[in-house]
């Protein structure tokens, strides 16, 4: 199956083709200009491997967490393909995406996004050589938070502790004021964090077969995963209650 793969989770925009037995993949700092770029980065690649649209059997985005705009822009953008075209397609959570570089290191990993309001979105995997392993839901926490999860985990086993996704570095910065020397020396900032993820996302889907799954059945109406209301949503509300 041809497989077409959309990272707008974040600031950097990627894209992945799985076309027979190879891959083409392309990124680019898009900033919010997702909406902008999207197409022309798809089409650049489906030239590269001589593909028409036509001759694609899925399409896969980004679930979330991540930026409010780029995953709606991700979701309109598979689901208006897919209904196109008459292919099945599916979301992968971001997190997951972020931690699967790492698979194979004997180390905890977590994802780090930014989400403002001094809060992040993560989760906490544990690597082996099969697939990182979820330790936590996805959440949305602050540093002390997320300190208390380092805390619980980490104490026993003793494991590096690896800040992967755009903002491991800013979260680093602020747990230095949480964890106690011994604990945050293990943790160590992914270089390659701010890499889009559209690889991860393609490869995921085929090792779970998750788009196999959805041939055949009605389209779903699943949505991106916020973890938290919009500005936009939470003006509103705050307006409906005064």
């Amino acid at each position: 199956m041809n497989i077409l793969a959309l990272d707008t989770a974040s600031r950097t925009l990627s894209v992945a083709l799985r076309a027979g037995e190879e891959t083409w993949y392309t990124e680019v700092d898009a900033g919010m200009r997702h909406s902008e770029l999207l197409m022309d980065l798809c089409g650049g690649l489906l030239n590269s491997a001589g593909l028409e649209p036509s001759g694609l059997g899925g399409l896969l985005c980004m679930k979330g967490p991540g930026s409010f705009t780029g995953l709606r822009i991700g979701f309109a953008a598979v689901k208006g393909i897919a209904l196109g075209l008459n292919i099945p397609w599916a979301a992968v959570p971001t997190l997951d995406c972020m931690a699967r570089p790492h698979t194979g290191r004997p180390a905890f990993v977590l994802p780090v996004i930014d989400a403002r309001k001094k809060s992040f979105f993560t989760a906490l995997y544990k690597t082996n050589a099969a697939a990182p392993e979820l330790l936590t839901g996805y959440l949305d926490i602050d540093a002390a938070g997320i300190s208390r999860l380092v805390t619980q985990y980490v104490t026993n086993e003793k494991m590096p502790v690896l800040l992967a996704g755009p903002d491991g570095e800013l979260l680093k910065k602020q747990l230095k004021d949480f964890l106690p020397g011994d604990l945050f020396s293990l943790l160590h900032v992914d270089p390659r964090g701010g890499r889009g993820n559209a690889r991860e996302l393609l490869e995921i889907a085929i090792e779970q077969n998750i788009l196999e799954q959805k041939k055949g059945k009605p389209a779903d109406e699943e949505g991106p995963m916020y973890l938290r209301k919009s500005d936009a949503e939470l003006n509103l509300q705050s307006a409906a209650n005064c």
